[in-house]
């Protein structure tokens, strides 16, 4: 069985952020929707969806499968 595995990416707007989405886009995931971004009084936030098939439940992070447990 095919899942779709959903994770949302926060962080200051920099170099950080964007090695954080490059790693997911080069571990199988697919950015998902367009980027949003806000200001906390001192740095830009931005935020950005990014989704994944995965085929085995193993590549399903188990913080992800325990709380889809709970739902």
């Amino acid at each position: 069985m095919t899942m779709k595995v959903y994770r949302y990416l926060t962080g200051k707007d920099d170099v950080n952020f964007c090695a954080r989405v490059t790693k997911a886009l080069n571990e199988g995931y697919e950015l998902y929707g367009s980027p949003t971004m806000t200001f906390n009084g001192t740095d830009v936030i931005v935020g950005q969806a990014i989704v994944k098939n995965v085929a085995d439940e193993n590549e399903v992070p188990q913080g992800l499968k325990d709380a889809i447990a709970k739902q």
